[in-house]
């Protein structure tokens, strides 16, 4: 069962990932490390790094979230999914992963990716959603956000970029609890 008390991180990112994909590996670590915090993973509930992130939070235990959508032939969430959402349109399918989440993480990925978030900076930057971590694990899309905030300047202070699972959890937990320092 799902504790509405518990954080819900939602991890975006491509579905093309396989298992020995760095990009997999990576989000394997992100959702053990989400797990740890005794915090919720939230994604799309595919394949790839939506797997991956799910995948990591289950071998620790953890509790998962996949909003999947009819619009897509998929045969519904993956295995490592506790609880699916399912949608009939996109929309509803990125409303429901923005609402739920009290977090965000991304991760390099395709256009779906992008119009996550690009959703979510947009709705924080003009105030429509409350202010919540937008975490970039990499650098993939910096150029993205340079361009974008030069219409915007201050929303760049919105996106926190690192380098390692660890450090997005580490900048997550100071947006939660400014004062409790990192991992």
């Amino acid at each position: 069962m799902i504790q509405a008390e518990k954080k819900t991180i939602c991890v975006f990112g491509s579905s093309k990932p396989k298992p020995n994909d760095q990009r997999y590996i990576q989000a394997y670590e992100l959702g053990r490390l989400i797990a740890q915090q005794g915090w919720c993973v939230c994604n799309g509930g595919y394949g790839g790094i939506m797997r991956g992130s799910a995948e990591g939070a289950k071998s620790l235990g953890g509790q998962t979230i996949g909003v999947t959508c009819s619009v897509f032939s998929r045969s519904g969430a993956n295995e490592y999914i506790d609880k699916e959402i399912k949608t009939s349109s996109l929309m509803d399918r990125l409303n429901n992963l923005l609402t739920l989440g009290d977090a965000y993480v991304i991760l390099p990925g395709g256009s779906g990716t992008l119009v996550e978030f690009a959703m979510v900076w947009e709705l924080i930057a003009k105030k429509l959603m409350p202010k919540k971590p937008i975490v970039l694990l990499s650098d993939y899309w910096r150029s993205v956000a340079d361009i974008t905030a030069k219409e915007r300047p201050n929303s760049l202070q919105l996106l926190t970029f690192v380098d390692t699972p660890k450090h997005a959890i580490d900048a997550i937990r100071e947006s939660f609890n400014p004062n409790e320092g990192t991992l």
